[in-house]
Parts: structure tokens; sequence; C-alpha cells
């Protein structure tokens, strides 16, 4: 697992989009501090830019570095056992085409031990959308990623080509007030 964090790092370093197993599916990835890296996402997702992408991020601390604010309802989203995402209002630092035109940002914090690996030796949040085209269903297994998003990105994350990765996480949106919505159950 070492020599494929490290190729992942050097790539996601020379602002290349990676394809790479997530706690949940096969992720399309890149730099969430790069703007020329989001607009790449986009381009190969062929994703309209009005539906907002999420990123990973390595624990509570890498959250609030990036967030002004994060309700206590909100880390105890992230403690839970089952993949969740939360939205949160008002980043900062990521690039403006991630952040949505609300001005919040969806957040993971994968159990993952290559994701946490790779989110410790890359220091930075990472994009991390299912590796399909818009309008595509999510790929099940690597098998089932289209020719256009294999040939699309910088480097392919040699690891778990051989699982079922199905379970997309649950979305919550927290506001200011710590007050949830759930979005996706």
């Amino acid at each position: 697992m070492h020599q494929s964090v490290h190729h992942t790092v050097e790539c996601l370093k020379a602002k290349g989009l990676i394809l790479f197993p997530t706690d949940t599916i096969w992720g399309l990835g890149g730099d969430a501090t790069a703007q020329e890296v989001v607009s790449s996402v986009y381009l190969l997702k062929n994703r309209i830019y009005s539906k907002a992408l999420l990123c990973l991020m390595k624990d509570i601390d890498m959250v609030r570095d990036f967030f002004a604010e994060v309700p206590l309802s909100a880390l105890k989203l992230f403690e839970e056992e089952r993949p969740t995402t939360v939205i949160l209002d008002k980043p900062r630092g990521i690039a403006k085409n991630m952040i949505a035109a609300d001005d919040s940002l969806a957040v993971r914090i994968p159990k993952d031990d290559f994701c946490q690996a790779l989110l410790t030796a890359f220091g930075k949040p990472i994009i991390a959308t299912s590796a399909n085209t818009s309008g595509h269903p999510s790929p099940q297994c690597f098998s089932e990623i289209e020719n256009s998003i294999l040939e699309g990105v910088d480097y392919i994350v040699p690891l778990k080509k051989d699982l079922n990765m199905t379970q997309p996480s649950r979305i919550v949106k927290v506001d200011k007030s710590g007050d949830l919505t759930v979005i996706r159950s």
C-alpha cells in the first residue's frame, strides 16, 4: 500500500486526476484546493457546475482548518461508523468551483486505511466523486468503470480492483445553527 500512496500523492501534487477506491465506491479525485483540477473533474465527468462535488478530509482537525465553524451535531456525524457525507456552510481554502452556490461544501472523513494514508501523506482535501460520467450509474466494481474515465485520469490506484463497492454514503446537511437535514439516508 505504501507505494500506491506515494505514487498517488505524486500525481496529486502534479495536479493530476486519480481513480481510487474509497470507503464507499470507486472515486475520481484530485486536489480539492486547485481550481484547475476541479475543472478537469467536471470536464471528465461531463457534469454541470451547479452539481457540487464532495471532498474527503483526514479528520476533524482538517475539517476545522477549512471551516470557520463546525457545529457539534456535525462532529457527531463524522464520528459515526457508517460513511456519512456532511454538508457544511462557508468553507475556506477550497477551490471556489468546489463550493456549491449556497456557499456550502460536502465533506466525508473516510475510515478506509488507504484513504487515511493518502490524506495524511497529501495533507490537503481530495475531491471524491463517483467514477462515472454524468447520467450513467456509479460503478459497483472496477470492471464497470467507463473507458472514458479510465483513459481520462493520470493515475489508477492498483488496489481493491476485485471488490464490489456498493455502499453510497449517507448525506446530511448541517446548517450554522446545527440543525440537520437528511439528503440521502
